[in-house]
Parts: structure tokens; sequence; C-alpha cells
């Protein structure tokens, strides 16, 4: 006969293994794909501030585009821009609260310092919109985010 606290116990490993360090999951409902840094349609720059603003914050593009955001931390602190569904980064955004230490292994975000740049590369498959944020605890509350309206192909 299996006790309660064996029960309690087994209960809660799924939940301490996803507590852990890195958070490199799959996301069911990625809009849109990791993109080729060789097919490139264009590319825009965008800066992320301690105001905890990207500029631009609206974004619009073709479905079908791959884009290269160039990204330049303008900033002191930390900030990444990582690009989701708004209810799957608020939900990321909360795993981080929970978990400050988690470090990323994902393609579709990019973490850098102050005074650091970098490149995210993403192709857009499909018209609507796609948002971004900052998910460094308290950067999104704080309205570090933003979206790409995917327009149809002309």
């Amino acid at each position: 006969m299996i006790r309660r606290q064996t029960l309690f116990a087994l209960a809660l490993i799924p939940l301490m293994a996803s507590a852990g360090g890195n958070h490199g999951g799959g996301h069911e409902a990625m809009p849109g794909s990791v993109g080729d840094p060789d097919e490139v349609d264009r590319t825009i720059e965008v800066t992320m501030n301690d105001q905890f603003r990207f500029d631009p914050a609206h974004i619009q593009v073709e479905a079908g585009q791959t884009i290269r955001f160039a990204l330049e931390n303008t900033g002191n602190q930390p900030h990444e821009m990582v690009i989701g569904t708004l209810a799957e980064l608020k939900e990321h955004a909360e795993q981080m609260r929970r978990n400050p230490g988690m470090k990323h292994e994902e393609p579709n975000m990019l973490r850098l310092d102050g005074g650091e740049t970098g490149e995210l590369v993403w192709h857009f498959t499909s018209p609507g919109e796609v948002d971004f944020a900052c998910l460094i605890p308290g950067h999104l509350e704080a309205g570090m985010k933003g979206a790409v309206d995917v327009r149809a192909p002309d």
C-alpha cells in the first residue's frame, strides 16, 4: 500500500524538474519558426532600454518573410526579446518570476547585457499578430513589450 506522503512526493517530481536551471522546452503554438540567416528578407533594428521599452514597439512584416532583428541594449541592465503569443509570454514571465536564475536556451529569444548587441532571426509563417516582450522579472509588467503585425503578402 502506497502512503499519501509517497504519492505527494511522486506528484512533485515533474514540478521540481520544471523548476530547474534551464528552460529549453518547445512551444506548441509558436507563431513562426527559427529563420535561416542566409535567407533574410529584411533587417529591423530594435533597441531595448532601461525605461523598459522597445524601439520600435510596433513592427510590420509580411507572412513568409524572414526577419533579422538587429538588437541593441542601450541600457545598463540586462534585457531580452522573446517572441511568442501574449498568453505564452505572460506564462513564461511568471515562471521566470518563480525561478529568477532560469537560463534560456530557446531560438525565439535573445538576452543582452547593458551595451551589448546581437541578432535574432525569425521566419513569420502566417498573417496575424505576434508579440514580443522582455521576460526578466518586472520588465513585462513595466510595459516592455511590443507586437509584430504580420500581413498577408500582396
